[in-house]
């Protein structure tokens, strides 16, 4: 279980991979060697769940850890929520699993969503529109929206363009209009108690997720997939002031380190009384792990 006490920060944008290059035949090892170089990530295979749990606590940070399910758009092998969950309970000490289900699966997909927290531990729920190929405001989630509004676990979207498929032909088949931030403004008006994090800076609609988060109270933003270095000022702004209660550190591990991520926000204008926040103290709050026994 995790000691706030002895962590430093909590990264809530990790990702799960598998502990092998078990993707000759698909194209999903295609995608991540065009991310590690578009990232400048240091391996040839990502970390596996082991691996990243020691990492992280070498670090001493914990980390909300998930696998993508967009096996139905893409055909990429799904790497089985179970097996996520079962394997970050084995380093409670740093892991919280997260768990995604391809909307599209309604209902069955909702029933896996229940079970998911119910027997597996499983504390929130990530979805990649662009990925998984929808609006977020399309009818047909909200199914599976329902079921996990039901449990009072976050969701965690992506949004915006962060390098997922850049350079690659057709941008790997990749829709970027499935993850304008604005899409989920309905989401946060139908499902007001339940918890939705805007995952990355949301290039190109940066003020769109701004004002979202601004707007809904149940909407918070993450600031994984960039370097502190590049955010737009605006962001800064706005994470020191009107939602610096709602801004939380993720890194996108495993194509950014936490410890890059972190060594660049100690260069960036944001105020003392702040970083504490958005390194730990808002996720903590948004995880319930500050009131956790």
């Amino acid at each position: 279980m995790l000691d706030l006490g002895k962590l430093k920060a909590i990264d809530i944008h990790t990702h799960a991979e598998e502990p092998c290059g078990c993707h000759a035949d698909d194209g999903y090892d295609d995608l991540q060697s065009a991310m590690a170089k578009y990232f400048g990530a240091p391996w040839s295979h990502p970390p596996t769940i082991p691996e990243t749990a020691a990492h992280y606590r070498e670090q001493n940070i914990g980390a909300v850890i998930f696998p993508v399910d967009s096996e139905r758009e893409t055909g990429y092998r799904r790497y089985k929520n179970e097996e996520v969950a079962e394997l970050a309970a084995q380093y409670d000490d740093v892991l919280i699993p997260f768990a995604s289900i391809d909307p599209h699966k309604g209902k069955i997909g909702a029933r896996e969503a229940r079970r998911l927290v119910e027997h597996y531990g499983v504390q929130g729920f990530k979805f990649h529109p662009t990925l998984q190929g929808f609006y977020p405001n399309d009818r047909m989630a909200y199914t599976l929206y329902e079921a996990i509004a039901e449990t009072g676990k976050p969701t965690l979207f992506h949004t915006g363009q962060t390098g997922v498929g850049s350079g690659m032909r057709g941008g790997n088949g990749m829709r970027l209009k499935f993850s304008n931030p604005m899409y989920i403004d309905d989401v946060a008006v139908d499902f007001p108690d339940m918890p939705i994090i805007l995952a990355h800076p949301s290039f190109p609609w940066q003020e769109e997720a701004l004002s979202v988060a601004q707007h809904k109270p149940n909407v918070y933003i993450d600031l994984s997939g960039w370097s502190p270095k590049y955010f737009p000022p605006i962001l800064v702004r706005y994470a020191n002031s009107i939602l610096k209660k709602k801004v939380l550190f993720g890194s996108d591990w495993p194509m950014i380190t936490p410890e890059r991520w972190l060594a660049d926000f100690e260069k960036i204008d944001v105020k003392d009384d702040v970083r504490p926040l958005i390194l730990k103290d808002n996720a903590a709050r948004l995880l319930g792990l500050d009131t956790a026994a």
